[in-house]
This record gives structure tokens, sequence and C-alpha cells, in this order.
């Protein structure tokens, strides 16, 4: 796609101009799609005026002098109050009158688009278009009366007076008092008549209606400043405050629109996570629960110092406390463990690395600001330090350092930073002005890369670039502003569709998303991979952490793996002294043309910073400087590598398709020979060999084999039951019969007397009637109809008689009964029998042991190669798979059917139709084949076979070593997950013709693993909640999710949770302990 793609297409640009004024008004639609009758705006205008009509109707008393002015705030709100529930009840009455003619109505993000059919100026849709209503009754109530309250306080907040004393100026008083009522009005109809969509989206669904919340809490704030400002005495600070706070009043709604104010569940989070991080000395949490939890025991705990009488508990209490709360308190018992451990067995330098938190508490232990007791800064500070020595060890240190400096420079005892401040509030300040300043630079970074790339970047280039640029530059200290409010605020700065178009976003948690971690995923046949590599990955990941591999790890940080086609994405969500809790989520497989773009950009970094450092210059520029990803170190993990070959010169070969069904008949022997052995071993293990005389063992059945081979003849076929109860006159719909059958499968009834069995007319007879009397009803179905299929005429299938083996112990390698009729003539029999490889068929029977036997005779292998029954039944059954998969061609089989052989794609075939009705025996056919392809690759690889040994060697690594078969098979996925050394498929590009192998072999490797600009992340993560949940820009073309090689824009809106973002694989919340 070109750089000019559209922001939005001409669909969503219509859609954004619709809703955007509804988002700065509060809820009025005066923007339709379609024509409405005028009434339809004028309701919506005099609803919207309604809060400044009953408050004026206050406000003029009081400038009257009839009423006092908090009589005035009483009389407006009740008038609110009444008129809200009055709107409320006047929706819940239409409702009602239409609800036996109208289908329930789902709310959706796209209501504006809907079309109302309106009758008259108060009709039922009128009044569910303007007031859509609450979903739950108690809302009702609380907003009315919410609302009530807002509009009493709101009209005493503005009163005319009481801004003339603040401000002693009549146009102010005039433009406060004006546009400080379209505020409030704004705020009263998003919370009563219809709530406006916000910019400032966290949740994806409002499920409770807090978003009707979010504008009246801000209003109240305000108010609750002017309130204390009021009953204050000799406040000076508290004046200004009101003042200033006065004239934002005026910008709440542009701060509203602009989605600056976080809505209230983001609020509360990110304020709890900035209280425990700073003035707590706590870590952000990896959830909600947590976060709640962690800051009320900290909080108590500061409140417990408080209250402890003496310098020694004080000092004795805090470190306790911050030492138990640095650790992972759902495995504290284990943490503690460890960390015991660890301490008496590490390194000299682990050990320096250890203590330092013990050097800083007996360092801020000497400090005269712990003899003052009682006291809240020490409370605060001293708290919030002791716990930091251990939770954030590193920050903790370089505040320390940065306080002592600064004490030893400023020699002025009269200075506010000697005299009004103790140590513990000094270092609380650093420390949030070291993280303020730190996350200032890197958004600066990110700015500048993205100004920078706009034009740099070719592909980035559009024709408003030059103009944007312009604008930067032209207004740079905005930007600057801009940079500064969002880090002073701790909130991603927003990039505009990942333009150089820079606004504040809201404060939101660290972790970015609302939702649990790992708890969604879009799940698909690449997951296995990212499940199979995790286990490894979090192992080198915990000891790169504790090694300090990879830098400072804190809350926010992200770091991107790659190794081959896999990228591992690793946010880091809390950590503590003795552990780190990261998610990682996996990237999708196929690449995409953007994906590919921004990967090869990645491997370029890592091989210019793992690969050539030995060819680098000392002074060489880095061509990569200001790219957001930052190598750090490379991890050994055991994965999967993944190799794929081009099977041309192999699978067209003459020479190897000639060798294919000889080798074939070989492996296929061998596979029939090994599940004989096996299956009467089992048996032996289970005590039931030697139980039956004739030669045949019980059917293990696979159930998954049978499902998935199951032909559409045993499908459709009807019961043995029902074959069984069948007469000329029965009904097929009579419901006794239907019950008689019911009864009789309850009961667990099987015949053992013969009966006569009766066929349906029109269908074809495919088994001799002379069927034995041990076989189940089922079968006895199976064998008797094929519904719906071309006629195979008997006289081609071939029942042998009853063996008689000249070896007793030949019955432990018989093959199934079932499997013994043969759809194969006997003069293709005759030829099987002439090319079998009877010397490789008495090898493999020397190589068994039978150790299950207790007695068994020292001839046993010799009688049993001499047996002549039981190498007919392997003729016989060799010569039935080779009819299933080659019919009764000799010719050399050409590549497309050697691939549609090998994918189980053959066209049908009464052989293979008899082959299908064997599930097992199918199956074995099947894996047989694949092998035999498997060492037609490597024969033609790494040369001939010299002698029978080495086939088996091949064959028997094949079985424990090899998972053989297709990408897409569940098997493979369930071989990756336990790990099988090695896993072959085979491959075909319908296009080119091309037939490729693909081979993945499990190994330790190196996995490249670099840091990502944690402010660039949130950055494009913050405009992409923006985009898809308030824009609703879901265009898969859309320019923002096009490939940035800088900002890497593909792959961060892939590691976004969905729904807004895809990766493939997310895992649960991992606990790393660091020692």
């Amino acid at each position: 796609m070109g750089p000019d793609v559209p922001l939005l297409n001409d669909y969503k640009k219509e859609f954004f101009l619709k809703r955007f004024p509804q988002t700065v008004l509060g809820g009025p639609r005066l923007k339709l799609g379609y024509c409405a009758p005028p009434y339809i705006y004028v309701n919506q205008i005099i609803l919207f005026l309604t809060p400044w009509v009953l408050g004026g109707v206050g406000t003029l008393l009081y400038q009257l002098g009839v009423m006092k002015d908090y009589c005035t705030a009483a009389l407006s709100g009740g008038l609110m109050f009444v008129t809200a529930l009055i709107l409320q009840m006047t929706n819940l009455y239409a409702r009602q009158k239409t609800m036996t003619v109208e289908r329930m109505q789902i709310h959706s993000t796209l209501t504006d688009e809907d079309e109302f059919e309106f009758s008259s100026c108060i009709g039922s849709e009128t009044v569910k278009f303007i007031i859509p209503g609450k979903k739950y009754i108690i809302n009702t109530v609380f907003h009315s009366l919410l609302a009530g309250v807002m509009c009493g306080l709101g009209t005493w907040y503005l009163l005319p007076n009481r801004i003339t004393l603040l401000y002693s100026n009549i146009g102010g008083t005039v433009v406060i008092f004006v546009f400080g009522w379209v505020t409030v009005c704004i705020g009263e109809y998003s919370l009563i008549i219809n709530t406006a969509t916000e910019t400032a989206t966290f949740q994806a669904l409002d499920t409770y209606e807090i978003t009707a919340l979010m504008r009246p809490f801000y209003i109240f704030v305000f108010i609750a400043v002017d309130l204390a400002h009021r009953f204050a005495v000799n406040a000076p600070i508290l004046e200004q405050t009101n003042q200033i706070l006065h004239v934002i009043f005026l910008f709440l709604p542009f701060l509203w629109a602009m989605g600056i104010l976080p809505p209230l569940d983001a609020l509360f989070l990110w304020g709890m996570e900035q209280l425990l991080e700073f003035g707590l000395g706590g870590s952000p949490m990896s959830s909600n629960t947590k976060l709640l939890v962690m800051f009320l025991i900290s909080a108590g705990t500061a409140i417990a110092s408080y209250f402890i009488p003496s310098t020694l508990g004080v000092l004795l209490f805090m470190t306790g406390f911050g030492f138990i709360l640095s650790l992972n308190l759902s495995e504290i018992g284990f943490a503690f463990k460890h960390t015991v451990i660890s301490h008496l067995a590490s390194s000299k330098s682990k050990n320096m690395q250890r203590l330092s938190p013990f050097a800083m508490i007996a360092f801020l232990s000497l400090d005269r600001a712990l003899q003052n007791l009682h006291s809240v800064s020490v409370c605060i500070g001293f708290t919030r330090i002791f716990r930091m020595v251990w939770q954030h060890t590193e920050n903790a240190l370089v505040d320390i350092v940065i306080v002592s400096v600064a004490q030893m420079l400023v020699l002025n005892p009269d200075l506010w930073w000697n005299r009004s401040l103790d140590t513990g509030i000094r270092l609380l300040l650093v420390g949030i002005l070291r993280d303020r300043l730190l996350r200032f630079v890197s958004k600066l970074q990110f700015a500048m890369a993205i100004l920078l790339t706009s034009w740099t970047e070719e592909k980035q280039r559009r024709k408003s670039t030059a103009t944007l640029i312009t604008l930067n530059i032209v207004f740079f200290p905005i930007l600057l502003t801009f940079v500064a409010i969002s880090a002073l605020l701790s909130s991603p700065l927003l990039p505009l569709f990942t333009l150089p178009v820079f606004l504040v976003g809201f404060p939101r948690p660290i972790r970015s998303w609302p939702g649990p971690v790992g708890a969604t995923a879009c799940v698909c046949s690449d997951t296995v991979y990212y499940q199979q590599l995790i286990p490894s990955l979090v192992v080198a990941l915990q000891a790169a952490l504790a090694a300090g591999s990879l830098g400072l790890s804190l809350p926010g940080s992200h770091y991107l793996c790659r190794f081959q086609d896999r990228l591992m994405w690793i946010l880091v969500l809390e950590k503590g002294f003795t552990y780190c809790c990261v998610n990682i989520k996996g990237l999708e497989l196929q690449e995409t043309s953007c994906h590919t773009a921004e990967a090869h950009r990645v491997d370029e970094i890592f091989e210019m910073a793992f690969e050539h450092q030995e060819h680098t210059k000392i002074l060489s520029p880095n061509h990569h400087f200001g790219h957001i990803l930052t190598p750090c170190t490379v991890l050994p993990v055991r994965l999967y590598s993944d190799a794929r070959n081009v099977l041309s010169g192999i699978i067209d070969s003459p020479e190897n398709l000639k060798h294919l069904k000889d080798d074939f008949i070989k492996v296929l022997v061998w596979m029939l020979v090994q599940y004989c052995y096996n299956k009467s071993k089992m048996c032996k293990s289970l005590g039931n060999a030697g139980k039956s005389n004739k030669g045949s063992f019980p059917e293990t059945h696979n159930i998954g084999a049978i499902e998935r081979s199951r032909t559409s003849r045993e499908e459709d076929s009807s019961s043995a039951d029902t074959i069984e109860d069948w007469t000329d006159d029965s009904d097929i719909f009579d419901p006794e019969l239907s019950s008689k059958i019911k009864d009789r499968r309850e009961a667990g009834w099987l015949g053992t007397t013969p009966k006569v069995r009766l066929s349906i007319p029109g269908s074809v007879e495919t088994e001799s009637q002379n069927v034995p009397q041990e076989m189940s009803t089922e079968d006895k179905l199976h064998k008797a109809i094929v519904l719906g299929l071309p006629a195979v005429d008997k006289g081609k299938q071939q029942v042998l008689p009853q063996v008689e083996f000249s070896c007793s112990y030949s019955e432990l390698l018989s093959i199934p009964e079932e499997w013994r009729s043969t759809p194969v003539p006997a003069s293709k029999v005759h030829e099987m029998r002439q090319r079998f490889p009877e010397e490789w068929y008495h090898f493999i029977l020397s190589q068994l042991d039978f150790f299950y036997l207790k007695e068994k005779p020292a001839n046993l292998l010799e009688d049993l190669m001499k047996d002549k029954a039981l190498k007919d039944l392997y003729i016989h059954g060799v010569s039935s798979c080779c009819f299933g998969l080659f019919e009764l061609d000799n010719a050399v089989p050409a590549p497309s059917h050697v691939f549609r052989a090998y994918t189980s794609g053959i066209p049908w075939s009464g052989g293979l139709d008899w082959l299908t009705g064997k599930p097992e025996l199918f199956q074995l056919a099947l894996k047989a084949f694949r092998y035999t392809f498997k060492l037609m690759v490597d024969k033609a690889s790494l040369g001939p076979v010299e002698n029978f040994k080495e086939l088996v060697n091949y064959l028997e690594e094949y079985e424990n070593d090899w998972y053989i078969g297709l990408a897409s098979d569940l098997e493979w996925q369930q071989a990756v997950l336990q790990e099988k050394p090695y896993l072959f498929s085979l491959g075909h590009d319908p296009v080119t013709g091309i037939y490729t192998g693909r081979v993945l072999t499990l190994q330790e490797l190196l996995v490249q693993v670099g840091k990502l600009n944690d402010e660039a992340v949130r950055g494009q993560w913050a405009n992409l909640s923006w985009e898809l949940l308030y824009a609703t820009n879901d265009d898969e073309e859309r320019y923002s999710i096009q490939a940035h090689p800088v900002l890497l824009r593909n792959l961060t809106v892939q590691a976004a949770d969905p729904p807004l973002g895809y990766p493939v694989y997310s895992s649960e919340l991992l606990h790393l302990p660091l020692f």
C-alpha cells in the first residue's frame, strides 16, 4: 500500500464527523445521516438548556435577595431531580408502549447509524431516540439524584456574586458564568438524557453504565475545591487554586473531547498505581485485584508506622514490612526459602549485589529525621524508601546518591530544601523527578522518531508530511509542552493515526489494557510452536534478568525476541526483590508484506549487533539510530528450527519413484509385524493372551482414527438393530420399532443365535453371507450394505478359509481376522507373492525376542519363518494395502499421485473403499507410505541403504524420534508439544508446481532479545485504542497498521490485547524467580 492510503475511508469519515460533535456537546445528536423533522433538533436543544434554566431561576432569586445561596442551590437541585425523574419515566412509558411489537434492541457502537421513523413531537420513537434510557432501574434513580445534586451545587459554584469576589472583574464574571453553565449542561445531558461515546475509552463495553458518571465526577471535583475554600479560614493556597480551577472549568468540554481526562475505571486504577509506586515504594501489579489488595496493605503499613512509640520499633517495622511486601505474596514461602538458599550459595559478586539493600538501610537508619516520631512526612517518606530498597534496589540507590550529593552541595541551612523537607520527602521528590525526566526523554525520542521518519522513510512520506513537519517546527514549544504534560501525568503520548500530530492520551495503568493477563488470543495452528518454547524461554529469561543482561527491567518494560519466523513479545508487569512477573505473546508466523518488512529490519539490527561485531570498526556509525529497538542479549532456548527444502529432483526422479513401491512393501511388512507383535505383547501383559484358539485377537479400536476415516457409507448406514428387526411391513417411522431398538440397546442385548439377514431393497451386498457368528451386529451391518456407492463385484473379493498355522506361536503374529478378506484378484495376489520380500520378512522375524513369554522353544523364530500360512496372511494384507493406494497399476507412480497418497487424498476406488473401511489398517498403510516417502528422500540425500540392519535403524528412528505427516494434522501439534526430536511434512505449491519438504528439528538455539522503547509502544497502543474504539476504523488496510520499519507499527498492533490486537499466543501471568 502507498503512503497516501486514506486515514479513514469515506464511510468511517462520515461516521466520525457525526460522532465527534456529539462527544463535544455531551450527547445531543444534531448531525444525522438522514433527514429528520425540525422538532428532533429543537427538543434536544431544549433538554440541553434545561439545567441552565432551572439553575437560572435559583440564581435570579439569589441575586434579588429573595433566598440565601444554599437555599438557591437546594431549589435548583430539587427542580432538576424532579425533571430528571420525569424524563426517565417518560422513556420507560415509551418503551413499555412499544414493547409488544418491537424486537429487543441490542446496544451497538454504531447506533448512530440507525434510522428512526418519527410520527410526532412527543411520539414513542421520538422519546426513545432522544432519551435512550437506562439499562438498570437503580441507575434511573441514582443518576436522577446525582443530576439534582450537580445542578444545585453547580448553581452555587457559578453564582455571579461568588465569581466577582474571586476575580473582582465583571467581564470575567460574565464569561465564567456563561461558559461555566455550558460545562454543567454538557455534564447533565450526558448523565440524564444520552451518554455520548467518549474519546477516552478504556473498556470496550460499558456494562454498568459507568461512562455516564465520568463528566459529572470531574465537575464535582472542581466544586469540592470551591466548597473547601468557602468553609476554610485564611487559606490563601485554596483561594489561588480555586481561581485557577474556575478558569480550567471552562475548558472541561475541550479536555473531554480531546480524551485527556481518563474514564473513571482507568482513573482509579492509575491513581492507585501511582500512589503505590511513588508514594508507598511498591510496584505496579498485574491485575486489578492484586493492585487493590497491595495498595490497602501498603497504605495500612504506612499508617501503622505513625503509632509506633520508639525509633527502633519504627525502623524494624518499616524494614521488615518493606522486605515482606517486596516479595511475591502469592508464593511468599517459596520466595523466602529461595532467598535464604541464594544468599548462602551465591557468588561474591552476587553477594555484593544482594547486600546493597542492607547497606542502604544502614545509611538511612542514621538519619536524624527518624527521631521525629508521629510525623506524617516521616511515615510516608521513610516507609516508601525502606520498601523501595528491596522493591527497586537500583532506583533507590540512585535516589540516595542524588540526595546525598545535593545535601553536600546545598550549604545554606535556611534553604527550603534543608529547612522544610526531611530525607524521606527529599527521596520521594527525587524519585518522582527521576521517573518523569526519563519518561520525558523517552517520549521526546518517540516524537522525534515519528517526525523524522515521516520524511526520511520514503514509504511514510505523505502529501501532508511537509506541512505537518513545518507546523511541528513552528509550534515546537507547544509540542514540548504536550510531551512534558504527558510525562508529568505518566500518560501515553498519542500520535494521531501515527502521524506527527501529537495529543496527550489519558492516564491509564502501565499494562495499558483492562482485561486479565493472557485471557484471550487468536489461537491457530501456529500457537503450538509458542506453547512448546515458552517453558525453556522462561528459564533463559530468569537467568538473564538475574544477571542484568536485559538492562534495567521495570514494570512496563517491553522486549522483543526473534528466532527465524517466530517473534515473542515480552511485557514486564510487576517486579520485586525476588521475582518478576511477565506476559509473553507470540505473533503470527504467516508473514504479511507489512510483517515481513518490519521483521526484516529487526533481523538487520540483531545481525549488526550480534553477528558482525568482529568486523565493526571502533567508531562506526549506528545506521539504526533512533529505532525503538535496542539489542540486549541472546538467550539459549530449546525450540524447533524450521527448514524447508525444494524436493525437485527427488520426488520427480524416475529412479526414486521406481523403487518407491518396493520400499513401501518392505516398510509395510515391517509395520504389520510390529503392530501384531506389540498387540500380542499388550494382550499378554493384560493376561488375555491364549484365550482365543482361532487365531484372532481382540481389536483395539482407535476411536479418533475411526471417526476421521469413516466413509459416508458408514455415516449414513442404518444401525444393526434396525436391520435385525426389519420386515417388509415395517414403517421406518414406527415408534414401537424405535422403542424396541432403544430398549434392546439399553439392556446391552446381543443375539447369539443365527438370524436371517434381510437386506434393504436397493442396497448392494458386498460380503459373503457366511459371516462368522462372533462378529458384532454393527460389523455385520457394515459388511451388509453400501448405500449410494457404486456396486462392487463380490466375486472379486476373497475371504481366506480358516487359517491353520504350522507353528502354534504364529497366532501371536497373525493379522486380525477382519483384515483377511481382500478385494484383490487372485492373479494380483499371485503377483504379490512373487514380489514379496521374503528375506526381509525373515530378517524382521529374526529381530523379535518375545521376552514376555515365560517359556518359549529355542527354535521359535525358525518355526515362525517356516510357517507358510503366516506368510500368506502378510502377503494378502500387503496386497490389499497396495491395491488400495496404487490399485492394479504396475507403472511408476507420478509425483502427483505420490503427493495425494501422502496426504490421503487419493480419488475413490473399490480398493480404497475397502481399505478405509478398516480404519486401523488404513492408518497403518498411510503411516507406512509416509515412512517410505521419507526413506526415499533420505536415500536421495544421504545415499542408498546398504543392508537390512540399516533399513531397520531408519524405520526405528522414524518410529521413535520422528513424526512424519502433515503440518495440519492434530497429531503434528501433539508431537510438537511432546517435543518429538524431528518432524517432517510434504507440501505442494499449486501455482508453481513445486514440492517442498519441511523439517522441524528440536535443539537448543540462540534467541535474540532486544528492548523496545516503552513510550513508543504505549503511544501506538493508545492510538490503536482511540482509532478502533472511538473512530471504529477497523479497515485491514488502514494507514496506521501499515509497515513502519522504525516504529515497528504492524508488530506493535499485533501485540496488543485482543480484540484490538491479534497475537496467536498469550501466556498466563508467568512468575520468574530472580535467584
